[in-house]
């Protein structure tokens, strides 16, 4: 199995792998020795057809698949994912391989305007699809009712590591769940842990928040109150120690339906 999560979680998983791991089992620690980029975009198709003999198409790489591919000189495993929320490929190779795996890839998106982008652009991007990430929408201190996360858990499965904490939190219900603020505030974004208001009661706070470019407004994710969660529901958010409006709405602002990552 090949299992990738947060790099900076890497003890945090190690230690939970190796005093569940059953015997006979091996697991080692790749994070130091594998790494890569994310293609994502209208074009990534095209451009990782260019680079390798294998068949990348929508047919022969799902949503959700993964496999070994030869991307030019380089063996790397992609994986049909993006946070992005458009069609994507996450690329992993060694890390002796990463720099000829950049110039690959570079050379043949050029013509199609391919370009490197930085942590706030893909934060604007998943934000945009209500997409949450480790440390801000996903925690220990959270449970998986609360953020949206026990849809994918079996619950029908006989046993398994956790199913009785689990089941206890989904008899017990959570007072708050996740949700997609639009905020009336063009100078300035919530960026994560100020208050959440309803007529002056603190009702939650924002998990992170930014700049949506692609529909042009100012986004966040909040744990709230149940009663205040519905769409449409008018809440209040300091951004930069100023009262701003905002309001709840449907999930993933962009591409709702999630046609452009299936794609």
């Amino acid at each position: 199995y090949w299992l990738m999560g947060s790099y900076y979680l890497r003890e945090f998983h190690m230690r939970w792998f190796e005093s569940h791991a059953a015997e006979g089992v091996t697991i080692a620690d790749l994070s130091d020795t594998m790494s890569g980029f994310l293609l994502t975009g209208p074009n990534a198709r095209e451009i990782l057809e260019r680079t390798t003999h294998q068949d990348v198409s929508g047919a022969a790489l799902p949503f959700m698949a993964c496999g070994a591919f030869d991307i030019g000189m380089v063996q790397a495993r992609v994986a049909r994912l993006s946070i992005a929320g458009e069609l994507g490929f996450e690329i992993s190779c060694p890390v002796t391989m990463h720099a000829t795996l950049r110039d690959t890839l570079l050379a043949a998106g050029e013509d199609l305007g391919l370009a490197e982008i930085g942590y706030y652009a893909l934060n604007a991007l998943r934000l945009e699809k209500s997409f949450g990430i480790w440390s801000r929408e996903f925690t220990q201190g959270y449970t998986p009712g609360q953020t949206g996360l026990d849809r994918f858990i079996a619950f029908g499965k006989s046993d398994f590591i956790g199913r009785e904490a689990a089941l206890k939190q989904r008899e017990a219900g959570s007072g708050q769940c996740l949700v997609t603020l639009e905020i009336v505030a063009l100078d300035a974004d919530a960026s994560g842990f100020e208050p959440v208001w309803h007529q002056g009661r603190r009702v939650g706070f924002v998990t992170s928040g930014g700049y949506g470019y692609t529909v042009g407004k100012s986004l966040a994710l909040a744990l709230v109150d149940r009663d205040f969660a519905g769409e449409g529901t008018a809440l209040s958010v300091h951004v930069v120690g100023e009262e701003r409006p905002a309001r709840v709405v449907a999930a993933s602002p962009y591409d709702p339906l999630g046609k452009a990552m299936r794609q």
